[in-house]
């Protein structure tokens, strides 16, 4: 059996999470507009690992890194007039994997 080992940080931060966003398609060209102007940067404290755009769906995701979850919520309420967000901690699978195993154990 595979060993696991706790805490994984990918950037150092702490932890993290997926925003999932889905686009108000009246507010479309809005944001757009606001995110070439801001580049939509999360605010300090806050890592952007990736952010992916399915474009004719007008969805996306980014994984985000931070020790503070407010900060993460603050950004998401300088875009949450325009579309609808989701947020939610996620974990590696190094992070997960003992906690899988142990749940096997069980």
């Amino acid at each position: 059996m595979e060993r696991w080992t706790l805490p994984v940080k990918i950037g150092g931060l702490g932890m993290l999470f997926m925003l999932s966003w889905k686009l108000e398609p009246e507010r479309r060209n809005e944001a757009i507009a606001r995110f070439l102007e801001t580049g939509g940067k999360p605010p300090d404290g806050v890592t952007l690992l990736g952010r992916w755009f399915a474009v004719a769906q007008q969805t996306g995701v980014a994984i985000l890194e931070a020790n503070d979850p407010v900060l993460i919520q603050q950004w998401a309420l300088e875009w949450n007039d325009l579309m609808r967000l989701d947020v939610s901690p996620v974990l590696t699978d190094e992070q997960v994997g003992p906690i899988m195993a142990a749940a096997l154990r069980r």
